[in-house]
């Protein structure tokens, strides 16, 4: 009997992954997922970091089905294989499940020259593995967090957060600021550039051909008619109806408490919060363990799990890697989705024919 021959893929996608903080789970998470030799199938993973780091965390949890080989830079990366590339040459003390610079040093680092060498075309998507705000700050760190520093990089002003699950799409206003700020960070220019940005991801990023958008109000009960704020009034329903006159299908204000806990957002292709705990709160307790935070808006792909470096448990074995392997999938997808939308833009007939077939009209 002839023995069936191993599968292929000819062109697998280049995932570049920044290891995050040493100290957290980023290492463990990492390794979790690529001992399974099937990963690398349709990818070929090529992560920033140390190969002493992998090589501690390997001894202290006994990953012994989990192998890599070291290269200088992603040009070198092996199909199959997962590469190490050393972002740093001085050893660096590892304290598991402390917040120390020396990680948040690490942490920059890697991401620094991982994201020099997505700029230089040397892999396809980027996923960054859980940092340590504080520890990286301590390292030099300018930004409240990875999507501004990478907005800041590809010279965008305003990139979007959006936090991904099979089921749900939530994206942000205003993200990484006090609570007391929100209010004055609402402005009906805002609100309509993010309704718009969103639009465009999930046509372009997710392949939604017209997407319904469901927008939240940011006072309880969405300001019940200016009882309880006028933002609602004022700001939200006015960039909603500019988003409208644009053809977007944008609807709301919602309040966000009663939203989540009916069968409204079943309705949508995506929610529209106003704040980062609005959002990510009921985000998160529906889709912890595959959630997936995206950056869109940006010329890259990048993603990352949803969250962060879980210092309390790094070393158990315990940690989940789950959601790194939804933000590897994830990237992917995009990645392969952004270029049917090119081909398809680039052939406007192939549009209409996909879009007379969804509506169920006969081709000949």
């Amino acid at each position: 009997m002839e023995k069936e021959k191993e599968y292929v893929n000819p062109n697998p996608i280049k995932v570049g992954i920044s290891i995050g903080d040493i100290n957290g789970i980023g290492p463990e998470i990492i390794m979790k997922v690529f001992k399974d030799a099937r990963m690398s199938i349709d990818c070929t993973p090529i992560i920033y970091g140390s190969t002493k780091v992998f090589s501690h965390y390997k001894k202290l949890l006994d990953e012994n089905d989990f192998s890599y080989q070291s290269c200088k830079s992603a040009s070198e990366a092996h199909s199959k294989k997962v590469n190490v590339v050393n972002a740093w040459q001085d050893d660096i003390v590892i304290e598991e499940g402390k917040m120390t610079e020396e990680g948040g040093k690490a942490a920059f680092a890697a991401l620094e020259l991982a994201t020099q060498e997505l700029a230089s075309g040397k892999f396809d998507v980027l996923v960054t593995a859980p940092i340590s705000k504080e520890a990286i700050f301590k390292a030099g760190f300018k930004f409240p967090g990875h999507t501004e520093y990478l907005a800041d990089l590809s010279g965008e002003k305003d990139a979007l957060m959006i936090m991904v699950s099979s089921t749900l799409k939530v994206a942000l206003v205003t993200s990484h600021i006090p609570l007391k700020d929100v209010s004055t960070a609402l402005t009906r220019e805002k609100i309509l550039d993010k309704i718009k940005a969103f639009d465009q991801s999930l046509r372009k990023d997710f392949g939604a051909v017209r997407p319904r958008i469901a927008v939240f109000g940011v006072n309880p009960h969405a300001g019940e008619n200016g009882k309880m704020g006028v933002e609602e009034q004022e700001i939200i329903t006015p960039a909603i109806n500019a988003a409208k006159n644009a053809d977007i299908l944008a609807f709301g204000p919602y309040p966000a408490d009663g939203f989540f806990g009916s069968n409204a957002m079943k309705g949508f292709d995506g929610v529209l919060a106003m704040y980062h705990d609005q959002g990510l709160a009921a985000f998160k307790a529906l889709a912890f363990e595959e959630g997936v935070n995206y950056t869109a808006g940006l010329p890259i792909v990048r993603t990352s799990p949803d969250h962060g470096t879980a210092f309390d448990i790094v070393g158990k074995g315990v940690a989940s890697e789950q959601s790194l392997r939804s933000a590897i999938y994830t990237a992917m997808d995009v990645f392969k989705q952004r270029k049917m939308y090119r081909d398809i833009n680039a052939n406007p007939l192939k549009s209409q024919v996909r879009e007379r077939k969804r509506e169920g009209e006969e081709i000949e």
